[in-house]
């Protein structure tokens, strides 16, 4: 269980837990990685797991913050939409969750890239390509590749590029793209069904022991964009534009009641 007590007027907390995945205690478990906004542990040989940090950052790192709760909203955010995903056919690495922070994962060999799916011109877009209008509805789907490296901003990448250094043969491009389209289509269903716009998506994806490509990361308000009828994000571009924590948890704790996840336990501090 974990809780939080307010110990000032700003609302600073302390938080503590004694967590069990299926037995296993996180504390037991070596920590294979740690990013922005998660950490990762082994369990063993095929599965990990993943935990979800109350960091947030932006503009590629260089301002960071701590959003007390945000943590554990987009591990419920994710596991609901894995669970949709999964129920659907389409195949992700998630195994079990734990009801706070941590999800337990398959295994993977992750692949370096990272796929934007875009149904709206916004953005990185349109400071490409200016010919685009804001909020330019885009049918079909533009499909982006981004290869993963920090220090270089995760530049877009061509279909070419990816296949001829090895990364991704033109059989897995295929598969990735089709698999990448299914998910924006299901996704785009269901926040629709809420009066929302959804307007893109980062995914990542990871190869199993068989070769199998299987979908991975995380699916939140951190890896997508997704506006109200007023064009009120829903997602971390509010930090991005204000700086502002307690405003992302607001929209994070908004995000989580549309989504239909528990909020009652995470108390917002600002």
């Amino acid at each position: 269980m974990y809780k939080y007590f307010g110990i000032c007027k700003r609302g600073v907390y302390i938080e503590y837990y004694t967590i069990k995945v299926n037995v296993v205690k996180v504390s037991m478990l070596q920590l294979i990685y740690e990013g922005k906004s998660k950490r990762v542990y082994a369990v063993d040989e095929d599965t990990l797991v993943m935990e979800f940090k109350d960091d947030v950052t932006a503009a590629d790192g260089l301002v960071k913050a701590v959003a007390l709760g945000k943590g554990v909203l987009a591990a419920r955010i994710s596991v609901f939409f894995f669970k949709l995903l999964e129920n659907a056919g389409i195949k992700t690495h998630f195994i079990d969750y734990d009801g706070s922070r941590r999800i337990k994962v398959r295994r993977l060999e992750i692949i370096p890239l990272e796929v934007i799916i875009r149904n709206y011109a916004y953005g990185s877009l349109i400071r490409r390509m200016p010919l685009y209008k804001p909020m330019q509805k885009l049918e079909p789907p533009l499909i982006e590749f981004h290869y993963k490296d920090d220090d270089l901003h995760d530049p877009l990448i061509l279909e070419e590029d990816a296949i001829r250094t090895g990364i991704l043969d033109a059989r897995d491009i295929e598969t990735i793209k089709g698999v990448s389209l299914r998910v924006n289509e299901i996704l785009t269903k269901f926040f629709e069904s809420k009066n929302l716009r959804f307007i893109d998506i980062k995914l990542e994806f990871g190869r199993s022991r068989s070769g199998e490509i299987i979908l991975a990361d995380e699916i939140s308000g951190d890896t997508f964009r997704v506006v109200d009828e007023n064009n009120n994000h829903l997602d971390k571009e509010i930090f991005r534009r204000t700086r502002d924590v307690g405003l992302l948890l607001k929209v994070y704790l908004r995000l989580a009641e549309v989504v239909g996840v528990r909020i009652d336990d995470v108390y917002a501090s600002y």
